[in-house]
């Protein structure tokens, strides 16, 4: 990588789903970065300053750790804060090094400011819920005030942030997007032109959702800006289904901001287990992930209570476990725009059966550990290594070729 200022370093990172990746090399030093800190790197920093020095020096920071390569030494600090031209004079004054350098968190939400959690466990999120008498739209709110030291009007501002570019992305993928490099063509369009002609059910929900979840996924792939809720690959879950129901019950935006709670508290259990990462354990916890999620929230617009969005989100998951990623062509386009569809229905006809009674059997708890079991059972091709599944195929090798060629032509 090359620097503003024309310096060169070489770095490691890997993709750990939701458009996030971890760096976990920077020129043969290991480290671990996300993103979400203030951090401070002394590269070549003398031994004489030991790590007990320096944090007694600094006992605002929330982490000191040091790394070897070969003779050379780097040393990470880690703050909540913005570093202070006190920190850095503080920094010159006790270690010789070669350079010294600062970055900004990148993440919304700088980590380092939590308070404690009045739940950790699923268990102990619904007996706070019963007790308190709260839904999961509540617990979700509770669990990102906590997480991010912010009031109650900030993470709704934030999330009110989230939901609109989610919304402008399905307007934008309705009105019509072109990208040269993709698969497929813009199709969103098409649900709303065959039921003007009676060629499919008429006043269906069904409808809207699959319109909404091709927008979203046809704007992901022309570059536009999109939400990968909770990853890039299943972004058309989540906004897709929640608006339609929302829409379709002339929910508020209050209620739907709600909704959006909902989901997110479901997507940190999941994140707890066996997280988004597709290389990793496949589809299921992409689109699988989204469509709990998704259930979850619809059982908040609703109005079920956090039990109900709980079982919901068991139901949907338990529905796709052992999914496959396949993508054909190495595009995350086909088959993943019908299994967004699917797991975007699968996650009404979830929150449905949840409100009316049907039962999850399956703890969510249990539900989301055997996700991670059956992952080590699923052969490494079938997680978007594009080895195995629809990928291999004749037509989708073909597509890969066409691609492929016509890429190398235009570089050339």
């Amino acid at each position: 990588m090359e620097g503003i200022n024309g310096k060169n370093i070489q770095v490691v990172a890997i993709s750990i789903g939701g458009g996030s990746f971890e760096i976990q090399d920077i020129d043969g030093f290991e480290v671990k970065i996300c993103g979400d800190f203030y951090e401070v790197y002394l590269f070549n920093s003398s031994k004489e300053t030991t790590l007990e020095e320096l944090k007694s020096m600094f006992p605002q920071s929330k982490s000191i750790v040091e790394s070897f390569n070969s003779d050379r030494r780097l040393i990470n600090i880690k703050f909540s804060k913005e570093v202070s031209d006190e920190t850095i004079k503080k920094l010159k004054g006790i270690a010789s090094f070669d350079e010294l350098i600062i970055t900004k968190p990148v993440l919304p939400i700088v980590a380092g400011n939590e308070s404690e959690l009045p739940f950790t466990s699923v268990a102990s999120l619904l007996e706070f819920a019963e007790k308190e008498n709260l839904d999961l739209g509540a617990l979700g709110l509770i669990y990102e005030q906590c997480q991010s030291g912010l009031e109650d009007s900030a993470v709704i501002d934030r999330m009110k942030n989230l939901v609109s570019i989610i919304e402008n992305s399905i307007k934008t993928g309705l009105e019509g997007t072109t990208y040269e490099d993709r698969i497929l063509p813009q199709q969103s369009h098409l649900i709303n032109s065959a039921k003007k002609q009676n060629k499919i059910l008429q006043n269906s929900i069904i409808n809207q959702i699959i319109a909404n979840v091709s927008a979203i996924m046809e704007s992901k792939s022309a570059m536009e800006v999109v939400v990968a809720n909770p990853t890039a690959g299943s972004c058309g879950v989540v906004g897709g289904v929640l608006k339609a129901v929302a829409d379709d019950i002339n929910a508020t935006h209050d209620e739907l901001i709600k909704a959006y709670f909902a989901t997110g508290i479901i997507g940190v259990y999941f994140a707890m287990g066996p997280g988004f990462s597709a290389e990793e354990h496949g589809c299921q916890v992409e689109c699988g992930a989204s469509a709990g999620m998704a259930a979850a929230g619809i059982v908040q617009l609703f109005g079920g209570t956090a039990r109900q969005g709980v079982d919901a989100a068991s139901m949907a998951i338990q529905n796709m476990i052992g999914l496959v990623c396949d993508p054909i062509a190495d595009r995350v386009e086909a088959p993943c725009l019908g299994k967004n569809v699917s797991a975007a229905v699968n996650a009404l006809s979830s929150a449905t059966m949840s409100c009316a009674g049907y039962k999850a059997l399956i703890p969510l708890n249990e539900v989301i550990e055997t996700v991670s079991s059956v992952s080590k059972q699923m052969p490494t091709c079938v997680k978007c290594t594009g080895k195995g599944g629809l990928a291999m195929t004749k037509t989708a090798c073909a597509i890969k070729e066409k691609l492929t060629l016509k890429n190398t032509i235009v570089t050339t």
